[in-house]
């Protein structure tokens, strides 16, 4: 993806200014440039191809030098249909190849974007308004070699795409082991190669889900990455049905019914890893919606250390897990990262001595010494008929994966209540709340008062891309938004956005937790159904550190810009007088670039 315009650089030349960014050593540059005078090759090509450098940083540092924008190309990126507009020759003369148009602006990839007169030939060329961005000559000839025939078609590009295996397992994982099936008599299909590298690009790049969206010019896939949903790819015109038909076909979904919901199920094998799709499908007035939701095992992170807490939180969690019995809540809203610090608690819980049970809808990753429990609503198995079976298996520990009715929490309170250990999720803004939800359900404030062991609250915020970190000075407004207008003048971190990160300038995510441990205190009050508030400002007293407190610190710390942090927790404090000024960050425990909202 293109990086973000940057300013217009004193002159340097291209060997200093990757030693100045840091991706270059002098000894490397030195190397290279003996080599440089012995052969008269570009140096640029020369560190690529020694390995010292990747394209992206030789173009990053490039488009930083000209004050351009750069870009890889890649597929997905483009429209093949324009290489076309200017044609093959003209196009191998400027060394410039068409990415797409807008609104009568073309957008266009060159090896100098600076040079005037190759822009005016290219306006009067496309009768379009040109924006130009840097790329690799290589790069551009790469494409060109597959685009610029005029006489390939569609389904001839498509085949001719570069895929790595995508092996469809055909059955669930058995004691014989996954059966594989490649429909060997379409394995050349153009649409099978389209949806592969639709699987790969998403796998590749870190997405938690593939949207597959009807379009009023053909189909839009969108990427969710670090909770965001961004363009990268778009498949030619025409081939919509064809895409949704072949991923109901592996989803074992009824292709002929397309006015109503339906859900699927895919196993593949891509990246050499095992990978579970959920499907679902939408019809809509264009067609039908398809959303994919990748549960990759590989960026599952279940040790406790890798959450990103502080080590103060962290204390206080462990505290709440190894206590006997009772029950300890972790909420916030979808997507923030639930399961996740659930299964983490398992994984310092489980052991050969332990009997685990978890009830969950679904199970999305399969973890060894737990017994996995799938709600199926539909034939009756719901979260509190599994629980009231599960009593009866002599549990010692018992996870629910969503307490959502009174029933399930009423049985939840009373395992808790009867020597065992209970973990469950909760849909509730802030830790304070979930005491209220509770009640809301109708549990009795001195049942609540003697089973609740604690809770978590969190969120997921964007880490900033290592490859385009800078310093910013936020405004006033937001240093007194964070509870910090005491720190104006310090310099924060924030990414500038570059190819690594798709422009965005987070690559990755880290979790912000508030921990509310229950103490005598707050358990008092509890009894006598004390509101949030109330109990909000107690565990203050105690020390307790709200969502937006936990965040500032991780944006103090360089982990997250003050922005993102703000974004992520802005419903956390109500604007009132309690909230602290917070001086310095506490030292943290380093987050998992990949950690995943579950």
């Amino acid at each position: 993806m293109p990086t973000a315009p940057l300013k217009p650089q004193p002159k340097l030349r291209i060997g200093d200014a990757l030693v100045r960014e840091g991706v270059l050593s002098t000894e490397q540059l030195g190397r290279a440039l003996a080599q440089q005078k012995a052969t008269g090759r570009m140096l640029g090509e020369l560190l690529v191809e020694q390995g010292f450098i990747s394209s992206g940083s030789l173009v990053h540092v490039l488009a930083k030098c000209l004050g351009v924008i750069g870009c890889q190309l890649r597929h997905g990126l483009m429209d093949p249909v324009l290489v076309k507009v200017i044609g093959k020759d003209e196009a191998e003369k400027l060394m410039a190849i068409p990415l797409f148009k807008v609104h009568g602006t073309l957008t266009v990839a060159m090896t100098e974007p600076q040079l005037l007169p190759k822009i005016d030939r290219l306006r009067k060329l496309t009768g379009c308004k040109i924006h130009a961005v840097l790329a690799l000559e290589p790069n551009i000839r790469e494409f060109l070699g597959k685009y610029g025939d005029n006489t390939t078609s569609v389904d001839a590009f498509l085949t001719s795409l570069e895929t790595s295996d995508v092996e469809v397992v055909e059955k669930e994982q058995t004691d014989e082991g996954p059966i594989t099936d490649l429909d060997g008599m379409i394995a050349g299909s153009p649409i099978i190669n389209l949806v592969n590298i639709a699987l790969q690009t998403a796998i590749r790049d870190k997405a938690s889900d593939i949207h597959i969206e009807p379009d009023k010019k053909g189909t839009r896939i969108r990427y969710r990455i670090d909770g965001v949903l961004r363009d990268l790819m778009k498949p030619p015109a025409g081939m919509h049905a064809a895409i949704t038909s072949r991923i109901k076909v592996i989803g074992k979904m009824d292709i002929a019914e397309k006015r109503l919901p339906q859900e699927g199920r895919v196993r593949i094998v891509a990246e050499g890893r095992d990978i579970d799709l959920r499907v679902s499908s939408m019809p809509t007035l264009l067609g039908e919606k398809l959303v994919l939701r990748i549960l990759d095992k590989s960026n599952l992170r279940v040790r406790m250390e890798d959450l990103g807490m502080r080590p103060a939180a962290m204390e206080m969690f462990q505290r709440m897990l190894k206590r006997p019995h009772g029950l300890v809540l972790v909420t916030g809203p979808t997507g923030s990262g639930k399961t996740t610090t659930l299964y983490s608690g398992l994984e310092l819980l489980r052991s050969p001595e332990r009997n685990i049970v978890t009830i969950e809808d679904p199970v999305e990753y399969q973890l060894d010494l737990v017994n996995q429990v799938h709600v199926q609503e539909a034939i009756g198995m719901t979260f509190a008929r599994a629980l009231r079976s599960i009593l009866r298996q002599d549990p010692d520990i018992i996870m629910v994966g969503e307490i959502r009715d009174e029933e399930t929490a009423r049985v939840a309170v009373q395992a808790s209540l009867t020597g065992h250990l209970v973990l469950a999720t909760l849909h509730t803004n802030d830790a304070p709340g979930a005491v209220a939800r509770l009640l809301d359900m109708g549990i009795e404030p001195y049942l609540l008062s003697s089973a609740l062991n604690g809770v978590v609250a969190q969120r997921l915020a964007r880490t900033i891309c290592a490859s385009c970190a800078t310093k910013y000075y936020p405004s006033e407004l937001v240093l007194a938004d964070a509870g910090i207008a005491n720190q104006s003048g310090r310099a924060f971190k924030k990414g500038g956005g570059c190819p690594q990160c798709h422009d965005s300038g987070c690559k990755g995510r880290v979790g912000v937790y508030e921990v509310m441990e229950i103490t005598p205190q707050l358990r008092r009050m509890i009894h006598h159904a004390a509101a949030s508030h109330e109990l909000r400002d107690e565990a203050r007293r105690g020390g307790f550190l709200s969502l937006r407190d936990e965040g500032v610190l991780i944006s103090l710390a360089g982990k997250a810009s003050l922005e993102e942090v703000l974004s992520v927790t802005h419903n956390e404090d109500f604007g009132g007088k309690d909230t602290p000024k917070l001086k310095a960050p506490e030292p943290a425990i380093a987050p998992s670039a990949g950690l995943e909202a579950a």
